[in-house]
């Protein structure tokens, strides 16, 4: 599988600074090639790469927009049957729309081993007003569609102008993540798992819950099944009055089970129905697929709410542990089952935290790509939260 990269941004906003981070600790045993399109007529950054050992393939023939038909679909194509690379970022030109960008992509491929894996645009946080100002629907196009937006030179602004920075952008783009952390505090291994969306704090979250719950469902299974079987022993199951079972019925292959045969509990049931799985898929709605009722049965985010935001905001080390004293009044907040976050710290450094009921952690850590937190449980009242981390 071949997958694709746009890294997109105006002139001078640090897209080949970020390549070169990326190459350096994070694809150095990839088989990367890069695509430029320079607005101009020479590729000036295509000395450094060529050193690094990257195949370039420059098209000096001017904007990547404006020629996306021919000169781009030939030149991705060529790359990927000449050089079968693991990987393809492409360096578009500053005044290219990103959208235009992915869509020649996405109209480039025509197979399964290959697809378009990211989109990113890079933006000089210093200028970010004065862009959207000056170059409009080009600009505004570039973070509109992004992924990921990683801002440059945050540690040379104050916190005011960044936060306005992020609050521009969220106009355009609510979703992406933004990474505000200045470049030289992050590893480009975080910063590459980031613009592959796999450091989603709230989805982490929600996959320990489910965890700890199925760890939960299997000790009671464990202790109401116990291990005593008799007629009906099939797979450790003990079935109760199972007079009659009927077969099941699965897409692609039958199985007929007699003696309560099937791999569940069952208690007093005189006659169950089939089941018929197309795919083996189950669906559970309170109960599952064998007909018996269970009330813990759902999905972690079925039955819990979550909230969080994502904000270069730092905050003190007191602070925090006030707003982990506070998550204890249900009245105020709802039920919070989970709390955890990274954040920087207004005397420098970044402050990690954990909670649950009646326990909290807080703690010193190395700088992640933004400050982030998020909150996990059921009846949340968002506005109070959103209060409490100063978050309005």
């Amino acid at each position: 599988m071949t997958k694709i990269d746009i890294v997109s941004g105006f002139l001078g906003a640090g897209k080949t600074t970020l390549i070169k981070k990326l190459l350096a600790e994070a694809l150095g045993d990839t088989k990367v090639v890069l695509i430029e399109n320079e607005f101009g007529e020479i590729g000036i950054d295509g000395g450094f790469l060529k050193e690094a050992g990257i195949e370039i393939k420059e098209m000096n023939s001017g904007c990547i927009c404006c020629s996306l038909v021919g000169d781009f679909g030939t030149s991705l194509k060529e790359v990927m049957h000449t050089y079968e690379p693991e990987r393809i970022l492409i360096e578009p030109s500053g005044v290219g729309k990103l959208s235009d960008v992915m869509k020649a992509v996405q109209d480039v491929i025509d197979t399964k081993e290959v697809a378009l894996n990211s989109a990113v645009a890079v933006v000089d946080a210093a200028k970010c007003k004065m862009y959207i100002k000056n170059f409009g629907e080009f600009f505004i196009n570039q973070i509109a569609h992004a992924g990921t937006i990683i801002l440059s030179r945050t540690g040379n602004i104050p916190a005011e102008k960044l936060n306005k920075c992020v609050e521009l952008i969220r106009e355009h783009n609510e979703k992406a993540t933004i990474i505000t952390t200045p470049w030289e505090e992050l590893d480009g291994k975080d910063i590459l798992a980031t613009i592959e969306g796999a450091k989603d704090l709230e989805a982490e979250m929600m996959a320990e819950i489910l965890a700890h719950r199925n760890r939960e469902e299997e000790h009671e299974h464990h202790h109401e099944h116990g291990h005593h079987h008799e007629d009906g022993d099939c797979c450790g199951h003990h079935h109760h009055g199972g007079e009659e079972h009927a077969s099941h019925e699965h897409e692609g292959h039958d199985h007929h089970h007699e003696d309560g045969e099937c791999g569940h509990h069952h208690h007093g049931e005189e006659e169950h129905a089939s089941h018929e799985h197309e795919g083996h898929g189950h669906h559970h709605d309170g109960e599952c697929g064998c007909g018996h009722h269970h009330d813990h049965d759902h999905h972690a985010d079925e039955v819990f709410t979550s909230w969080g935001m994502e904000t270069p905001k730092a905050y003190g080390k007191n602070e925090i542990e006030h707003i982990l004293e506070e998550l204890e009044n249900e009245d105020k907040y709802g039920y919070v089952l989970r709390a955890k976050g990274m954040i920087p710290e207004k005397d420098g450094g970044w402050i990690y935290f954990d909670y649950v009921p009646g326990e909290s952690n807080v703690r010193t850590g190395k700088p992640d790509v933004t400050g982030k937190f998020c909150v996990i449980g059921s009846g949340l009242h968002e506005e109070a939260l959103k209060k409490l981390f100063d978050a309005e």
